[in-house]
């Protein structure tokens, strides 16, 4: 009996000194997140959703004409409807990257411990990813939640902003980032798998991404266009293939490239080159081709009729680089701002030689592929590929969209400014034109009525014909 008390009485001892609270806690799913896990988060679902070519959110590189679909042609015809491809965009976009990069925000802002240099070049980072992320989803949709937008259930129904005005904040946002990323720090350090933490070449990011956005508004708006691109240049931006935007996808599963999910964890054989592309790029002599492009066929390169039913063994497959699973994936590149100088130089919005950066982002492309210096000067120097100052947009539109070849969303965005390359060609199944914009998810006119009517009117429409604020109707569209 005195045995029976005593054994009592020290469990008695043992869990009256104990915090019950501690096994309500589950180790397998931590209650607080350290912002630099959202960070790594976020970044790896960005750049996986912004280089998929799953038919279910991402069919850009459809949009952009550089593939073609086999068997299943509704997404070459441009049928968004039928898996709500707007709808999941949207989701993805907000839910799973601008709600963690919000949270991470959270996280530093009430982290008193932090120094407060490095909270300010963290935060610098986090607005940077959220200004990139905003400014796709207006390029994609027009006008968007954005002032009362991830507000979870304080808000359900927030309004959609005017694009215009959206990009207007954005600007306003992104020159004060990129004072925040004047400290010196490493911001992150290797949580940050795009530039390992590195505020100086986030700061040319930010400066590129300024850049870009300035040369979208200037047929909108020359005169902003003019100021933000002239502050974008004194403030620095790329200026080699080491600084691109680039994530290291890995060679084993979850992480691996997600083109190399659909083209060969698949299983499937679903896409071939489409013919827009092929006819453009087979003249050329071009020595990307062979990356690009499979050499699958007897008889050189053939693309598929781009909107119709392609057999896959009868054209040319999608280069075997993209079969690896870490090929990395890009969001802004050197090549890019080359060429996004030689067309803010045309469009009067800063000094310079046009042809000079047009020759450097095909010869930067080339190299980034893995071509020779001896390759890309032989290119460069064929009458095909010459700089044609009297039709500069030709010129640039076709070199920048063959330079983007992979990256559907900047390339369909390029087109929409531009309107180069000219060849793009309406499916016959559907007879359309290519698309100037996503159409707003299939239950948006239910859940938010209101909201959703105001910006469909505002839109002209909720249609994929009508277009964003800097896509102004011009020649060829």
């Amino acid at each position: 009996m005195k045995k029976i008390i005593y054994i009592i009485l020290v469990i008695g001892l043992v869990f009256g000194c104990q915090d019950f609270d501690e096994w309500n806690v589950d180790e397998k799913n931590p209650s607080k997140i350290p912002a630099g896990f959202l960070l790594t988060s976020a970044e790896k679902d960005l750049f996986t959703r912004m280089t998929s070519t799953s038919v279910n959110y991402n069919i850009f590189k459809l949009f952009a004409q550089y593939w073609n679909e086999t068997q299943y042609t509704d997404e070459v015809n441009y049928d968004i409807r039928g898996r709500d491809i707007g709808g999941n965009f949207f989701l993805y976009l907000y839910r799973d990257i601008l709600n963690d990069l919000k949270e991470a925000q959270r996280l530093i802002d009430e982290d008193t411990l932090l120094d407060q240099n490095l909270k300010t070049a963290q935060s610098g980072v986090l607005e940077v990813l959220q200004i990139y992320t905003w400014h796709v989803l207006v390029d994609t949709y027009g006008n968007i939640p954005y002032s009362e937008a991830l507000q979870g259930i304080d808000n359900l129904t927030p309004v959609y902003d005017d694009d215009a005005e959206i990009y207007n904040d954005l600007f306003i946002r992104l020159d004060k980032a990129i004072q925040m990323l004047n400290s010196d720090s490493d911001s992150f350090g290797s949580a940050d798998l795009i530039y390992n933490g590195s505020t100086a070449q986030w700061k040319k990011f930010a400066n590129s991404l300024k850049l870009k956005m300035a040369v979208r508004i200037s047929d909108a708006d020359n005169t902003k266009a003019k100021q933000l691109a002239t502050e974008a240049i004194s403030s620095g931006v790329f200026t080699s293939n080491d600084d691109n935007a680039s994530f290291p996808f890995e060679s084993t599963p979850p992480n691996t490239n997600p083109i190399w999910t659909s083209l060969v964890q698949s299983g499937r054989n679903d896409f071939v080159m489409a013919n827009t592309f092929v006819d453009i790029i087979n003249p050329l002599n071009d020595p990307r081709a062979k990356v690009f492009m499979a050499d699958n066929l007897e008889d050189g390169y053939e693309g598929g009729i781009y909107g119709t039913g392609s057999s896959y063994t009868d054209f040319t497959h999608i280069g075997d680089l993209w079969h690896t699973p870490d090929l990395e994936g890009v969001i802004l590149s050197y090549d890019e701002v080359q060429f996004l100088l030689a067309e803010a130089i045309e469009r009067g919005l800063i000094p310079g030689n046009a042809e000079s950066h047009y020759i450097e982002g095909i010869i930067a492309s080339i190299i980034y592929w893995g071509g020779s210096q001896e390759d890309a000067d032989a290119y460069v120097a064929q009458a095909s590929v010459a700089y044609d100052g009297g039709n500069w947009k030709k010129s640039i539109g076709i070199q920048k969209y063959i330079a983007l070849y992979g990256r559907g969303f900047e390339a369909w965005s390029s087109w929409r400014l531009l309107d180069y390359p000219n060849t793009f060609i309406r499916p016959e199944i559907s007879g359309e034109a290519v698309p100037r914009r996503y159409l707003y998810g299939n239950d948006d006119g239910d859940v938010n009525s209101e909201n959703y009517e105001a910006a469909s009117k505002a839109m002209g429409g909720d249609l994929k014909s009508s277009r964003v604020f800097w896509d102004i109707v011009g020649e060829g569209n």
